[in-house]
């Protein structure tokens, strides 16, 4: 059977159709809620927060790494070094910790300054790129 571009067109938007009310199949009112809740608060200086306060302190290096590095470090696309893979890192590594911190925090070639993480300090970057050398 041959399919047209317009047979192959209907077919994708009903899978399409499908799919999306598959997902926002839950439509209650608690669960709207729960989707769009706010995920922090602001409060000025003075006030009382409302609720607890969670002290904020430097993330780990495998909490940085899993949400900002392995996009690109886990799979090596664009010619990211690969996590744990020593032929990867060699070259980079002989330039010396000072260079590899400096590349990775003010960027170099195809990846961005912080590796687009622009709330993490240095030292997180640091901690994640010891991470992603461990036991080399």
């Amino acid at each position: 059977m041959e399919f047209s571009l317009r047979q192959l067109m209907v077919t994708a938007v009903a899978a399409l159709a499908f799919t999306g009310t598959a997902v926002a199949a839950d439509m209650s009112d608690e669960a709207i809620a729960e989707r769009i809740k706010p995920v922090g608060s602001v409060y000025l200086e003075g006030d009382a927060p409302s609720g607890p306060v969670v002290a904020a302190g430097p993330r780990s290096g495998d909490t940085v790494y899993g949400t900002f590095c392995a996009a690109c470090h886990g799979t090596g696309i664009m010619g990211a070094p690969k996590i744990g893979d020593s032929t990867d890192w060699s070259p980079r590594l002989a330039k010396g910790n000072d260079v590899l911190a400096d590349h990775a925090i003010n960027g170099f070639n195809a990846m961005p300054a912080k590796g687009s993480c622009m709330d993490c300090s240095d030292d997180e970057i640091v901690a994640a790129i010891d991470h992603m050398i461990e036991g080399l």
